[in-house]
């Protein structure tokens, strides 16, 4: 039997200042690049009346996304009872809600106008999606609080019927708040790369995928030999088994709108003709995201091998996360409105022409302070809080 104990990170070499450095960095060129395109508006961007979702918005949903899949380690625990993945269950828990206040951070300042946030929380049209997010998001942080509490107290420790409870709750409510996520493109039926009833699941399966990895990185960034050679195994098979997941998700999803004959002038674009968008789709998120991750677990033999492979794999699933939501997102916009089906349009206002579409530098450090923020609030919840799991032996 192993005794199992809890504590904060106290690690203070001059490598980890050196990143809460650069965290703080990025985020304070985040904020200037908010307050620029704030000042001059978007016009100094490279979204345009085709493209209103840019690299921003990739990001932001990557992290909302990945928020989710975050949590899945905490489930395991819990709701399927995995002892082993018990130790973990406290940093799942704190850096899914870090995930995700990330994301909003980003989303809010892109939109513009931050300050009538305020209206879209006290107004709501529930004919919207977007309105119904706002709900999942503020309920999502609650219950990983609530979650994260019947963890960590001494007396809610004592009634496991609580943390079950709590952690089947928190268990539906991800799926659900994943399938609203994916529910915004999915519902919008003037953008044929997105309609689809499947961007819900694709989203869910995506969510495994990047929330594992983001906890994958963070667990070797401890620099405490936190994963464990049967630990990551397990984290080796799980991200295998989501991968596979998400890459079948992906050429159903293609396929179906291939065997539509509306919808095939969006796949051909995507997949041969869309410059860019294509190369992206292929190289970045099938290749490089998808298969050569896959390659680097496959050869990974033994538990030294296991967990030099995972970093590597994690960035890679990461990077291919990245890909595949600005095809999602930017390439469903580059393609052009279909507003007469089987007729070609086309006007002085670019109707019928794809979409042209640079992101600019404001546009990436915004995206990238999202990052810094959720791993700036991870490292400080870290050094503030016991989430860290020491696993000792009876005889140690």
């Amino acid at each position: 039997m192993a005794k199992l104990r809890f504590q904060r990170l106290e690690q203070q070499s001059p490598a980890g200042w050196l990143v809460i450095g650069l965290q703080v960095l990025f985020l304070a060129l985040g904020l200037g690049a908010a307050l620029y395109m704030e000042e001059h508006g978007h016009v100094v961007t490279g979204m345009n009346n085709q493209i209103v979702w840019g690299l921003p918005h990739v990001f932001a949903v990557f992290l909302i996304v990945a928020a989710s899949g975050a949590l899945n380690v905490a489930s395991l625990s819990s709701v399927f009872n995995r002892i082993a993945y018990k130790p973990y269950a406290r940093l799942s828990g704190i850096l899914a809600v870090t995930l995700l206040v990330g994301g909003l951070a980003v989303l809010v300042l892109d939109l513009g106008r931050p300050e009538r946030l305020l209206i879209a929380m006290t107004s709501y049209n529930f004919k919207s999606i977007f309105a119904w997010n706002i709900y999942l998001y503020s309920g999502f942080v609650l219950i990983v609080g609530a979650y994260l509490f019947s963890m960590m107290d001494r007396q809610a420790q004592r009634a496991v019927w609580l943390g079950k409870t709590i952690g089947w709750v928190a268990f539906g409510w991800r799926l659900v708040l994943t399938t609203g996520t994916g529910s915004i493109f999915g519902f919008l039926v003037a953008r044929e790369a997105y309609y689809g009833a499947i961007m819900a699941p694709l989203f869910i399966a995506a969510s495994f995928v990047y929330g594992l990895a983001f906890l994958v990185l963070v667990l070797m960034a401890t620099g405490r030999e936190a994963i464990t050679g049967e630990l990551a195994d397990k984290l080796r098979g799980l991200l295998s088994i989501f991968s596979l997941s998400l890459l079948y998700f992906t050429i159903v999803h293609h396929l179906t709108k291939f065997y539509a004959s509306g919808h095939q002038g969006v796949e051909i674009f995507l997949l041969r003709d869309g410059g860019v968008y294509t190369l992206v789709f292929w190289l970045g998120q099938i290749l490089c995201g998808t298969l050569l991750p896959l390659v680097v677990l496959a050869l990974a033999r033994d538990p030294a091998s296991t967990r030099r492979a995972l970093p590597l794999a994690s960035i890679l699933f990461l990077i291919g996360g990245l890909a595949q939501l600005y095809v999602i997102i930017i390439g469903g916009q580059a393609y052009p409105l279909e507003l007469f089906p089987g007729v070609e349009v086309s006007s002085t206002f670019f109707d019928g022409v794809v979409a042209n579409y640079r992101p600019s530098l404001p546009e990436l450090l915004l995206g990238l302070s999202g990052v810094a923020l959720t791993l700036l609030l991870t490292t400080v919840a870290l050094r503030l809080m016991p989430f860290l799991p020491v696993v000792q032996t009876e005889e140690g």
